[in-house]
């Protein structure tokens, strides 16, 4: 259903590109039939990338009673901030992927490069937001350890000033164009040099190091506490297996939507593995465009949401303070690094 309002929406939007500044001397227009099966898997292509959009907005609709409650109404914190950032930077960047993926929309070379540009370091920031909120995670959950949490921030700095630096050697080294194909607008992204699919594969590769790090000290952690529980009291014990149960499942389904991106987009980079005009490339290619940004902006704000709930159910079904507040999304928490983070 997604997928069939996205390609009516393509269908009846105007042509606008008379709006917009006239070609520059690197667009290519062409006639040529052998363009044809690039035509094709670009409208294809542009169907999912609206779809993905319209995901990313219905699920901000379907979480707005919620944010208003658990997120704007609370006093604001670390995570406050963090979580507006990765949902309204994700509308943002949805819609500027559907105009920069539009058949029917002309862009120019150099609105091409800007969106590309803001394309590719909204994926650096949001990244780097969302290991924020895994590092407040697991420090709340090791019990606020110093130790952890320095060994944390070592992990995150060096990974996210490696990818910061070979996001910018990608980004360096890239060239935009725009094509005319028998009357529809493609952006073609063309770099310089050939190691290009080498450095993509590092930036994730990394990434994936820390999602399985984190993911290892989140089970470890909630498999000691599980077998601490039988010597706490009944109440107190399901209490704490119930917070971490819920910080478990938040965090292994965020897990498995990074782990299916990863898979994708090794799978998608990988030379000679996929004719780039084979049905079975176009779906894998479509299906990492949806599950990006639910990776993303979905999972990510849902992390927050999640916690900050059950917490909220906690409080209001119980009269007295709870032991639970060290290890929930709470206005009063706060690394005392985060500054330098």
């Amino acid at each position: 259903m997604v997928v069939y309002l996205a390609r009516t929406l393509l269908l009846y939007i105007p042509n606008i590109s008379h709006w917009l500044t006239p070609i520059s001397n690197m667009t290519l227009v062409s006639n040529d039939p052998s363009w044809w099966p690039t035509i094709s898997s670009n409208i294809f292509f542009s169907y999912w990338i609206v779809a993905a959009g319209v995901v990313v907005v219905y699920d901000w609709v379907l979480t707005l009673g919620q944010e208003i409650e658990l997120i704007l109404r609370q006093r604001w914190s670390l995570m406050t901030v963090l979580y507006l950032i990765i949902r309204y930077i994700g509308i943002l960047y949805s819609v500027t992927n559907i105009l920069q993926n539009m058949p029917l929309v002309s862009l120019t070379d150099a609105v091409s490069n800007i969106t590309n540009y803001a394309s590719n370091w909204t994926n650096v920031v949001v990244a780097a937001a969302l290991d924020v909120i895994m590092i407040a995670r697991l420090h709340a959950m090791y019990q606020r350890s110093r130790m952890m949490l320095i060994f944390l921030i070592i992990i995150f700095l060096a990974v996210n000033i490696a990818c910061g630096v070979i996001s910018a050697i990608l980004l360096k080294h890239s060239v935009s164009e725009e094509l005319i194909l028998s009357g529809t607008y493609m952006c073609n992204y063309v770099s310089e040099e050939d190691d290009d699919q080498l450095l993509v594969s590092m930036i994730w590769t990394l990434n994936t190091v820390w999602e399985v790090l984190a993911l290892c000290l989140s089970v470890w952690i909630a498999a000691r506490h599980f077998c601490d529980l039988r010597r706490l009291g009944p109440s107190t014990g399901s209490t704490i297996g119930d917070c971490f149960g819920v910080l478990i499942k938040s965090h292994v389904l965020y897990f498995a939507s990074f782990a299916g991106v990863s898979c994708l987009v090794l799978s998608d980079i990988s030379p000679g593995l996929w004719n780039p005009y084979s049905m079975e490339f176009q779906i894998l290619n479509s299906a990492l465009q949806i599950l990006l940004p639910v990776q993303m902006f979905v999972l990510g704000p849902r992390l927050i949401l999640s916690v900050r709930e059950y917490h909220a159910k906690l409080v209001a079904n119980s009269d007295a303070e709870t032991s639970m507040t060290s290890i929930v999304f709470q206005e009063h928490l706060h690394i005392p690094t985060s500054s330098t983070v």
